[in-house]
């Protein structure tokens, strides 16, 4: 019983000391959770001031850096160097960053696509085969949604070492219309056909002025060619209602859009050798 109290005597302070610095953990690491909850959920709370390709970036930073002031302050509880500790951690990021080159250019690309902005959320655009609205840029990777429904998770390098459409950027858009007419109907008969479809459509833009021209002689018909301005919101469904009503037009002026046409010269050879008069030696 003696050696009991003894241990009890000598070890006793430790050990409630020990369980007073991990309480203080514990709690220094629920203060830290909710801290992190506040900071991400007031960073998006300024979306009406930020840009909103910005907030799911900062919010994260905001967290993480709560997190880390967090495990500092749990580290400093149990004594432990945390000067020494920031140059390590600066030592192993050295070297952590050299094996993860490919993960440290998409977070260079992701500062950059947020510093430049070449696009922003709720922008459809195009890089490479891929295309899609953008829904989030992140630090290692930005998320578009396709017209087909599918989500894509792109990394950040493969967007900015490519060329980058951007469909949404500009207020206006060029629609361009072909009218293919046979080379026996009248060439300006076609130009009224485009000018009048033009000037019924009550979204094209007066300017920049629509414009016509013949496009091409091609193998089977005369290419008409009409330009025209519209704002990108409506682009689509101008160009689908020009294209629906294109054909009906043509055909009530009796101009016809000529299928493609090939003429064949069939050489009978052996036919031709039976003519060749027999040659006698």
């Amino acid at each position: 019983m003696m050696d009991l109290q003894a241990l009890i005597d000598e070890y006793g302070p430790l050990i409630w000391a020990g369980l007073f610095k991990l309480g203080g953990a514990l709690l220094v690491l629920l203060v830290t959770w909710v801290a992190a909850r506040l900071a991400r959920g007031g960073v998006r709370r300024l979306s009406g001031r930020l840009d909103a390709t910005l907030i799911p970036v900062l919010a994260n930073i905001a967290a993480w850096a709560t997190y880390i002031i967090g495990l500092l302050v749990i580290l400093d509880m149990f004594g432990v160097n945390t000067t020494s500790l920031v140059a390590l951690l600066g030592a192993a990021g050295i070297a952590v960053g050299l094996a993860l080159k490919d993960t440290l250019q998409n977070i260079a690309a992701g500062f950059i696509l947020l510093g430049l902005r070449p696009f922003r959320i709720g922008d459809f655009i195009q890089f490479g085969d891929t295309l899609g609205t953008v829904r989030e840029v992140g630090l290692f990777t930005t998320q578009l949604d396709t017209t087909d429904g599918l989500r894509i998770t792109a990394p950040n390098s493969a967007i900015w070492g490519q060329t980058l459409t951007n469909f949404s950027r500009n207020a206006t858009r060029r629609i361009e219309i072909v009218a293919s007419i046979a080379y026996g109907d009248d060439i300006e008969t076609g130009m009224n056909v485009l000018r009048r479809l033009v000037a019924e459509e009550e979204r094209l833009l007066a300017e920049p002025e629509p414009s016509y021209a013949v496009r091409a002689l091609a193998d089977s018909s005369v290419n008409l060619h009409m330009r025209a301005w519209t704002t990108t919101a409506e682009y689509w469904d101008v160009y689908w209602d020009l294209m629906k009503k294109l054909k009906p037009a043509l055909e009530a002026e009796g101009l016809s859009i000529p299928f493609p046409q090939r003429e064949l010269h069939i050489i009978n050879q052996v036919e031709d050798r039976r003519r060749e008069p027999a040659v006698h030696e």
